[in-house]
């Protein structure tokens, strides 16, 4: 355990940060599983709306530095791909 005050506040500080990224990049993988979920379905209007729900997110969490900006490239780009080639 950390003994200086600075020590103490940092704890705290990436316990904090921790517990957020956690929860945005848990919250992102659920987005991009229900939009691989509704394309192995066959569901292609399912699989559009959860696109377009996913797109905002992934890029939030870049944005946040959750994930790096080339990785949402690589995970937008994929996405698009397969609910693109339903048609």
């Amino acid at each position: 355990m950390a003994n200086h005050k600075s020590a103490i506040k940092r704890n705290r500080q990436s316990a904090i940060r921790n517990a957020r990224n956690t929860h945005i990049r848990s919250t992102m993988r659920t987005y991009v599983k229900q939009v691989r979920s509704a394309v192995s379905e066959g569901d292609s209007d399912a699989a559009k709306v959860a696109l377009e729900r996913a797109v905002p997110f992934i890029d939030k969490a870049a944005s946040k530095g959750v994930i790096h900006k080339a990785t949402a490239s690589r995970k937008i780009s994929r996405l698009s791909k397969l609910v693109h080639a339903m048609k």
